[in-house]
């Protein structure tokens, strides 16, 4: 009996973690209330309290599954990625673009989170539009190519298309949000491959990553 407590607790901390998720998916998070959330989650009002201790700590949880959720899916495109840095860089694009990166839910609860750092500072580890870890990810390939190209300051260079490129693919998940139905997946992908194509034209092209010469 001691040995099934645990587990079972775990599940409702899952369960509580997953209802606030659909929850601000569906109604956004000034309407996602406690009684919201224990409603979906078919659990009591204690529990929130026993896992969490509050509702600002669930949804700093929340909003850390959320984030843990896309790298996860994200380092599995960068794992099936061929070794060189294009190659890599166009993973992570198309981890960004995919079906199944790019959602009306995650969307929705990724802008929800963001929107709501200034009131929610808890949730900023984990929705900041300038993501530490997805910058370094862009930024160390970038890096391998512009030291190829002999640029004299290759930091600076890949910092600076990091922060365009990122803020392009913002622009799409805005544009996404607003937009879903017809949204284009393969027309975003080739604008965002036309502008590194016109930057580093040996190393991608209007379709992606190039062989390397």
């Amino acid at each position: 009996m001691l040995g099934a407590n645990p587990p079972a607790r775990q599940d409702n901390r899952q369960t509580l973690i997953d209802a606030t998720l659909a929850s601000v998916a569906e109604i956004g998070l000034i309407r996602t209330s406690v009684s919201e959330i224990i409603t979906r989650a078919g659990l009591s009002r204690g529990m929130i309290h026993l896992h969490f201790q509050g509702k600002d700590n669930l949804l700093a949880a929340a909003a850390k599954h959320s984030s843990e959720r896309y790298y996860k899916r994200l380092d599995q495109y960068l794992r099936d990625a061929k070794p060189d840095p294009q190659y890599r860089i166009e993973a992570l694009i198309q981890c960004d673009l995919s079906e199944d990166g790019l959602t009306e839910d995650i969307v929705r609860i990724t802008h929800e989170f963001q929107a709501a750092t200034r009131a929610f500072p808890i949730l900023a580890p984990y929705s900041d539009t300038r993501d530490a870890r997805l910058r370094r990810y862009f930024e160390e390939a970038f890096t391998q190519i512009i030291i190829q190209t002999g640029e004299t300051d290759p930091s600076q260079v890949s910092r600076d298309i990091t922060t365009g490129l990122v803020a392009t693919m913002e622009g799409f998940w805005v544009d996404f949000l607003l937009h879903p139905q017809d949204f284009d997946r393969a027309r975003a992908a080739r604008i965002v491959f036309r502008m590194l194509s016109g930057l580093l034209p040996d190393y991608f092209d209007l379709n992606g990553a190039k062989a390397p010469n």
